[in-house]
């Protein structure tokens, strides 16, 4: 017989979590998921969903627009110095990255907050730092690569047009 693992689940009320004695019960889920793979009926259902998450990040979360607006600067920027294709592509996906963490931060934080609710908790402290600092380290390495690859051809740029200029 196969085991079905949805029949070990509490199926209502509330449970304790071990690891924290202390801590309140939790309503246990009462949803059945065992269809849950097909929440989304069509492949463009599923990008109707995940274009609402970029819509609310864009329209809650103040660094993603920044994230965006800055990204959308360096891309018409390497198009201006003429970065060559692969050259765009690497900045293109260090961008992709910065947003995607920036996404990722703001799901972990909604879903600690769902948690914890207006209570303080050490551990909640800590997912949330240390998904601010995933968003950090990525916007701070693709500084890095955008600089190594846009300002080295826009000192050039900067330099024969002053030349021009003063010629």
């Amino acid at each position: 017989m196969i085991n079905n693992p949805m029949q070990s689940m509490p199926s209502e009320t509330q449970t304790q979590n071990p690891e924290y004695p202390d801590s309140k019960p939790v309503e246990a889920m009462k949803i059945n998921r065992q269809f849950a793979w097909k929440v989304a009926p069509s492949l463009l259902i599923s990008f109707k969903y995940a274009w609402a998450g970029v819509s609310y990040a864009f329209k809650t979360q103040r660094n993603f627009r920044i994230h965006v607006f800055v990204g959308a600067l360096v891309i018409g920027l390497g198009f201006f110095i003429e970065l060559s294709a692969v050259e765009m592509a690497v900045i293109s996906l260090t961008i992709g990255a910065v947003l995607t963490m920036e996404l990722l931060n703001t799901a972990i934080e909604s879903v600690v907050d769902l948690t914890v609710k207006q209570s303080y908790h050490e551990l909640a402290k800590i997912a949330k730092d240390c998904a601010a600092a995933a968003v950090l380290i990525s916007a701070l390495v693709s500084v890095g690569v955008a600089s190594s690859l846009i300002l080295p051809k826009l000192w050039v740029k900067i330099v024969l047009l002053l030349q021009t200029i003063s010629s």
